[in-house]
């Protein structure tokens, strides 16, 4: 079954370039991830500093898999220390 998985950071403007970087790196190592099949990106209008992805992965099993990547562990963990708190996510199937 195909998984949409919802990801909510709340952005700090303080460090935007270091973390713009940082999504960059997780992008992209994503998208050599077996199972990745697309993500959108959303800035939320009346707070700016919030955002959500939504990716689409082909099962949850692949969404795992990605989940324990170490390198994606080692960038996730960078981003939400400069975020101040820990990424939000909600996984739900279709």
């Amino acid at each position: 079954m195909t998984v949409k998985v919802f990801i909510r950071r709340k952005l700090q403007d303080t460090n935007a370039a270091e973390l713009t970087l940082l999504l960059n790196k997780l992008r992209s190592l994503a998208l050599s991830q077996p199972g990745y099949i697309s993500g959108e990106t959303f800035n939320r209008i009346d707070k700016k500093n919030e955002c959500i992805v939504i990716g689409t992965w082909r099962s949850l099993e692949d969404w795992n898999n990605w989940v324990n990547n170490p390198l994606r562990i080692e960038v996730q963990a960078e981003i939400d220390r400069l975020l101040g708190e820990e990424t939000e996510y909600a996984i739900y199937g279709y």
